[in-house]
């Protein structure tokens, strides 16, 4: 590696750095009412009903609610950090903790939810269809 290559990549972790620094900032000191994060989703659909999975971690049935709202179905709630954190030392913080909510835009009028199960850490929603 020749020294040019060094600054660039010294530089680049730099700046990463400082990017990862900005995000935590932003995610700790944003108000209590604006979601932090969204998780992510995966969406199926048959001939009858349309599934939406979304990844919740560490989230516990408690922690989160359902709601359709017209022609979207929200999903929003709060992940807490582990209770080690109080007292321990953090090296790393890449999974979002705090408010998270996520909005998917459905077909208007032409789904009813049928039902919701929180499963290995996702949450799998059924809307099934109408004729």
């Amino acid at each position: 590696m020749t020294a040019g290559d060094l600054r660039n990549w010294m530089w680049n972790e730099a700046l990463a750095m400082v990017a990862r620094a900005e995000h935590l900032h932003r995610q700790f000191f944003e108000p209590a009412v604006a979601a932090t994060w969204e998780p992510p989703v995966d969406i199926f659909e048959t001939d009858r009903d349309l599934l939406i999975v979304v990844a919740l971690p560490g989230v516990g049935p408690e922690d989160f609610d359902v709601s359709v709202e017209g022609d979207v179905l929200r999903v929003a709630g709060y992940r807490r950090l582990p209770s080690v954190t109080r007292t321990a030392v953090v090296h790393r913080l890449e999974i979002p903790y705090g408010r998270f909510e996520r909005r998917i835009r459905l077909p208007s009028g032409q789904l009813a939810f049928g039902r919701s199960e929180l499963v290995n850490g996702c949450l799998a929603i059924s809307l099934t269809k109408r004729d």
